[in-house]
């Protein structure tokens, strides 16, 4: 399977709510804004008892680059009335994801890390 082929169907599994079956490999790792989660088992472990908060979404990717080994996409992660803006980096190998990079903001910006307007 072509890497952005397996970008495809990670989105497609989130979208179905089938994360059971992601294309992720026995070693997975995966580091975002809240921290880093190792293994397969953990991180559909952390999804399971968080549903809620993990699946419902639909995502509107606004860019995709992909590379034999490693893909990046930025798009828009919407559940609801809230939507998160997201860009990711995807390590693959033996046509799994083996690893992602996260990054969004998760939360107020500190009232010293303003802008001045």
């Amino acid at each position: 399977m072509k890497t952005h082929e397996l970008i495809n169907e990670w989105f497609t599994k989130w979208e179905s709510g089938d994360f059971l079956n992601l294309p992720i490999s026995e070693n997975f790792k995966h580091t975002s804004p809240f921290g880093i989660i190792e293994g397969k088992t953990d991180y559909l472990d952390i999804v399971s008892d968080n549903r809620d908060k993990f699946l419902g979404y639909s995502f509107i990717i606004h860019d995709i680059l992909v590379d034999e080994k490693k893909a990046c996409t930025r798009y828009t992660a919407v559940q609801n009335d809230f939507s998160l803006d997201v860009s990711e980096w995807y390590i693959v190998s033996e046509n799994l994801i083996e690893e992602i990079v996260a990054y969004y903001h998760i939360g107020e910006i500190r009232k010293e890390r303003q802008l001045d307007k």
